[in-house]
């Protein structure tokens, strides 16, 4: 009788045991995959908080004066006053410093059509 009651009592422990290893392994997967899932949840967090920044700055009414002011010189524009970013033709080109005079307008419309 004793023998029986070893053997069962064993046999509980070595199933408790089992069932506590297999207990951990199961919850440290699920945690691994929790803290996975609170990785990617936070690096899609900072791509937004990225892309509300740069759409910040595209939508900033001062953008045309800054983006001028850093061409200024490469593309030969002239500073930009407040009333005018509304309006393209309203930009003021400046004068071209180069010896060719233009005297005769060129009619651009008739230059690449050919006559019938």
């Amino acid at each position: 009788m004793r023998s029986l009651l070893f053997l069962l009592s064993a046999l509980a422990v070595i199933g408790t045991g089992y069932w506590a290893y297999h207990e951990n392994y199961r919850t440290q997967d699920e945690l691994d995959r929790v803290d996975a899932l609170r990785r990617d949840i936070g690096e899609a967090r900072e791509r937004l908080a990225i892309l509300k920044a740069e759409w910040a700055y595209l939508n900033r009414p001062d953008r045309l004066r800054d983006l001028a002011d850093m061409n200024f010189g490469r593309l030969g524009l002239m500073p930009l006053r407040p009333d005018q970013f509304g309006v393209v033709r309203d930009v003021i080109f400046p004068i071209p410093e180069t010896d060719l005079v233009v005297t005769e307008p060129i009619d651009v419309t008739s230059a690449g059509a050919q006559q019938p």
